[in-house]
């Protein structure tokens, strides 16, 4: 029972490991509008900012496939809070201090995405490695709490800016910054084990020669792009294209965004037995691909603000459940296969957002437009997902 009770303590670490990485993705985009108020930033260059969030933790990802296991999850793990915290409070300090404010803004993402991309790459393999049973659920379980973090985050943000005014964000980051400095202490003291005893582990060549891989990263690319978009502009898109108040937009956008989401993770890992996960993701794709449609062509503001809440239901599984079925097929692919798929999610959901902002730019800062061309990602999810599914075998990489 000990020994269980120890692996529920690295399991809450985790879990407050996602808490942080939902900070460092949904805090900054709140402040967008006010970035661009504040100081005079455009919605081009704005767009800038998840793409370096997203490209920071794609070369995280890139190094950790090499450097990960040979420096040790703990350490690494370890790292990520502590850049994670310097980075959210460097962003009340720096765009002040230096005299090019989005300079300092884009070298606190970096640091703070530093942190978000180790996260991205430890947490599955360490839960994995975890003597756990019914691991599809634990891992979507464990995906969920980034949905969570997002809620607490923007209710938290929100319920800030209504008592003390949104001109006293930097003191919020402050606030948030002591989340990961607490969470430091506790992968300091929990058990951490290894995925793949060393040498056991697949090459990265023969991961790369191996077919099923490819296809699981292009999933993960498709559904790190349909769950950023929304992550990252709903906000603004709420306020700006929809016409309503921060506040509304804020609580009807990215939160219900990301209570869905959660919910929807939630679900799945208590039922996941019971569920077949690729046809529940090729519903979940054409679903996500109808929120996309509603969202960016409907004149109804109510509607438009029920296609983002219901893609939050629609990507939940995604994510996780891209990373359960690898695997499931893959079962020696160790970390540079989390890797591998963390810098697949990464790399779409940099793409999209940034793709979003400029062709909202190009069309006259209409962000229904970028939402739209961004439906791209989920319908090839789609695509792919049937590929997957109408395959006479399945193959593994062993």
């Amino acid at each position: 029972m000990t020994k269980q009770r120890n692996y529920k303590r690295t399991l809450t670490a985790c879990y407050l490991g996602y808490i942080t990485q939902a900070i460092t993705a949904n805090f900054t985009p709140l402040l967008f509008l006010t970035f661009k108020s504040t100081y005079g930033i455009t919605l081009e260059k704005i767009a800038i900012i998840p793409l370096v969030f997203y490209f920071t933790q794609l070369l995280v990802d890139l190094a950790a496939t090499k450097y990960a296991d040979k420096i040790g999850y703990r350490v690494c793990i370890v790292v990520s809070q502590v850049v994670s915290a310097v980075g959210l409070a460097s962003l009340a300090i720096l765009p002040e201090l230096l005299p090019v404010p989005f300079i300092g803004i884009l070298i606190s993402v970096v640091l703070y995405a530093m942190g978000s991309g180790l996260v991205e790459v430890l947490l599955s393999p360490i839960v994995e490695a975890c003597p756990f049973e019914n691991k599809d659920g634990v891992m979507s379980l464990l995906h969920s709490f980034f949905c969570w973090g997002a809620v607490g985050v923007i209710l938290g943000s929100t319920l800030f800016f209504s008592l003390f005014g949104v001109e006293n964000w930097k003191i919020l980051a402050c606030v948030w910054a002591l989340v990961p400095l607490y969470n430091t202490f506790n992968f300091i003291k929990c058990p951490i084990e290894r995925l793949v005893e060393e040498g056991e582990s697949l090459s990265v060549g023969k991961l790369l020669k191996t077919p099923i891989f490819w296809l699981m990263i292009i999933l993960m690319v498709c559904a790190g792009a349909s769950e950023a978009t929304m992550t990252q502009w709903t906000s603004a898109f709420t306020e700006a294209a929809l016409g309503v108040s921060k506040t509304v937009g804020d609580l009807a956008g990215p939160c219900l965004f990301a209570l869905f989401m959660g919910i929807a993770r939630m679900l799945y890992g208590k039922h996941s037995e019971k569920i077949d996960l690729t046809k529940m993701m090729l519903i979940c794709s054409v679903m996500c691909v109808g929120c996309y449609l509603l969202a960016s062509l409907s004149a109804s503001p109510a509607l438009g603000l029920a296609g983002c809440a219901l893609c939050g239901l629609a990507v939940g599984i995604m994510w996780p459940g891209t990373i359960s079925m690898s695997a499931q097929r893959c079962p020696r692919g160790g970390t540079a296969m989390f890797a591998f798929l963390a810098l697949a999610g990464d790399l779409g959901a940099s793409a999209s957002p940034t793709m979003v902002g400029s062709i909202s730019e190009m069309a006259g800062g209409n962000l229904k437009t970028g939402l739209l061309v961004a439906t791209l990602f989920p319908a090839l999810l789609v695509v792919g997902l049937i590929l997957l599914r109408n395959g006479k075998n399945k193959p593994t990489c062993t």
